[in-house]
């Protein structure tokens, strides 16, 4: 699942899983209340930026996507 930057930072705002799951319907975004808890468990267990979530989250590492080395962000 591929999230923008403000999606991100939105979920991370969230104090709760309800919070969350409440966050994702209102984004169209369709979320078990297990992938809540999980991505709940990322963004507040690590306390990482906005930037590093997108790379965890499969996002582009610095400016290289993917296993295409050759692609840039």
């Amino acid at each position: 699942m591929k999230f923008t930057r403000e999606q991100i930072e939105k979920a991370a705002a969230c104090k709760s899983v309800d919070e969350l799951l409440a966050r994702a319907k209102a984004e169209g975004v369709q979320m078990t209340r297990e992938e809540a808890e999980k991505y709940f468990a990322q963004l507040n267990g690590n306390k990482l930026n906005p930037d590093d979530i997108g790379e965890v989250a499969g996002g582009c590492m610095g400016n290289v996507c993917g296993a295409n080395a050759s692609a840039v962000c």
